[in-house]
Formats: structure tokens, C-alpha cells, sequence
């Protein structure tokens, strides 16, 4: 049964249901309680990337051999999306030769425009403003360590209000996750996304101490304080976000476990003694990437 959904931008394409459906599916590819090797045969992904990743490359493609399929990797110097051919032409160009379109770009209109003139679902790899399926495997992963997602299950959101985190506030509210957002004055989730969680019944509780958001959560979450594409406001980041590492002196008193997207700059937003610790999920994170995605291509284009 496929999705009432065409396309995957962000993570209220999907209904509650929808995502449920999405994670059990995902959690039952993981565990080996369905066979995958041939719920996607014949089919192909083109991976667009404007922006270069190492995890979303490797889980989409690995995925999509797991189910029987193929990908093909257009990177930056293989297609120049929106530069010497407009992106509509690009998307209606390419939606002829493969059956789902995974993209990763800077400007979220573009990943939306791409989307518009596309004949295939196209799934969102990341953009400025969201990365839905990085929130597709935080919520597995969180499912994982402490059971259903609405049953009191308490994350901290502590640092930047970047595209991770925009995701992560409304997969929240669609799950019935009790989230708690600390970021610094000025660096806050957008108000739209906000809003969003809002309508979705489930606004978090918005905060800018960070020892008050991480004293009865469950899990931690941090991500780099200098995202791709920011590298001229490192130091203005950097003095914002003085007091907003987690490290051990943050978590000391709680039994938190710390989960972080990857890549992380080791001794800015987390210490390296945290990461190493035994308090990470970081590892079944990332390795949930891989699980979600194929969880959610086989509920978007059908078994």
C-alpha cells in the first residue's frame, strides 16, 4: 500500500499513520521479519546532490541494492541543476529514466520546484530548511531505546534551530514526542515551523537554559553549531553558543543518552568524552538512516 503522499519534502507529508506505518516498516527491515532483498526489484533512484554528503549517499544507495534496486549518483560536477538548464526541464528530463527522485540541495524552493514537475516521488535529502528523513531515523531510533513515542518519552533539543532540528519539531509533534527546544536568543526554530507543531497539537516547550532542558530528559540531542554553507559566521556562532555544549558537567545528574545526526565537530557542540560514552546513540542513528529510508521507499512507490 503506497502513501497518499506524491513526494517526501518534509515530515508532515505524512500523516501520524503514515509515519507509523513508515517506522514499523522500517523497524521490520532492520530485524529481518520481512524479506527485502526484492520489495524494490527493477526499480532505479537517481540521487541528485548539490550539496556532497557522505551518509545520505551510502544509506540510499546501499538501501536501494538491499530492496533490489539501483541507484545512480549525479553529483555536482555530473549535473548542474539550474545552471545552463532550468530545473524544471532537469526534473522532467530525468523523472523519464527512473522511478523516484532522492535530492539534496541548498534552497528548499528548489527541492519543491524539482517536486512539481516531476511524473516520479521525489524524497528530500536535505535542504536548508529540512531534512525529513534524518527525522524518519531519530524517531526509530528513539522508538528503539524507549518504547512507543507518545508514552512520555522526554527530548532536549540543545543548540542551533537548523534544518535537523525544524524536522525533528514537527516529527515530534506528529508522534506525540514531549520535546524541549534550547537554543540561543536569536538562533530558535523558524515561527512557521513552530506553528506547524502547533496545529499538529504538539508545540514544544521552548527554552534558552540549557541545564533546565536536559534535567528529566530522556535524550539529549545536539548538531553542529556552523551548518554547510555557513563557514562566514563561524565566529559570531561560536560566541552565541558559549554554554550550550553538552559535555559531561551539562549531563551530570541525569541519565541521558545523547543522539547527534553526524558529522560532528568534536569539542564545539559535544565533547568527545559524551560521544565515546556509552550514553551515544549516535551509532543506531546513523545506522537507521538506511532502515528508515528503505522503510519509507517501499511505503512511497509500493511493494
Amino acid at each position: 500500500m503506497s502513501l497518499d503522499t506524491d513526494h517526501f519534502l518534509d515530515i508532515d507529508d505524512l500523516s501520524a499513520a503514515e509515519l507509523e506505518r513508515v517506522l514499523d516498516r522500517a523497524a521490520a527491515l532492520k530485524w529481518g521479519e520481512e524479506d527485502e532483498s526484492d520489495l524494490l526489484a527493477d526499480r532505479t533512484m537517481g540521487m541528485l546532490f548539490e550539496k556532497p554528503s557522505t551518509r545520505t549517499r551510502i544509506s540510499f544507495e546501499t538501501g536501494m541494492t538491499r530492496l533490489g534496486g539501483h541507484a545512480v549518483f549525479l553529483g555536482p560536477d555530473d549535473i548542474q541543476l539550474g545552471h545552463g538548464e532550468p530545473l524544471k526541464d532537469t526534473s522532467r528530463a530525468v523523472s523519464r529514466y527512473v522511478d523516484v527522485v532522492m535530492a539534496r540541495m541548498f534552497e528548499h524552493g528548489d527541492i519543491e520546484e524539482l517536486a512539481a514537475y516531476s511524473s516520479v516521488p521525489v524524497v528530500n535529502g536535505l535542504t536548508d530548511d529540512a531534512h525529513p528523513c534524518q527525522t524518519l531515523a531519530d524517531l526509530l531510533t528513539v522508538r528503539e531505546a524507549f518504547g512507543p513515542l507518545d508514552d512520555g518519552v522526554s527530548v532536549a533539543w540543545v543548540g542551533d534551530g537548523n534544518n535537523v532540528g525544524q524536522s525533528f519539531v514537527v516529527g515530534a509533534a506528529l508522534t506525540g514526542l514531549d520535546l524541549t527546544v534550547c537554543t540561543p536568543p536569536g538562533y530558535g526554530m523558524g515561527d512557521d515551523v513552530l506553528d506547524r507543531a502547533e496545529a499538529l497539537g504538539g508545540a514544544p516547550t521552548v527554552v534558552d537554559d540549557p541545564e533546565r532542558a536536559v534535567a528529566d530528559a530522556d535524550v539529549v540531542y545536539t548538531d553542529v553549531w556552523v551548518s554547510m554553507g555557513q563557514e562566514d559566521r563561524r565566529e559570531e556562532k561560536l560566541a552565541a553558543f558559549e554554554g550550550y555544549q553538552v559535555n559531561e558537567e551539562l549531563l551530570a545528574g541525569t541519565d541521558a543518552k545523547l543522539m547527534h545526526c553526524l558529522p560532528a565537530h568534536r569539542g564545539e557542540e559535544v565533547t568527545d568524552e559524551v560521544l565515546e560514552s556509552d550514553r551515544a546513540l549516535v551509532w543506531d542513528q546513523a545506522e537507521n538512516r538506511l532502515h528508515a529510508q528503505n522503510g519509507l521507499l517501499v511505503e512511497l512507490l509500493g511493494s
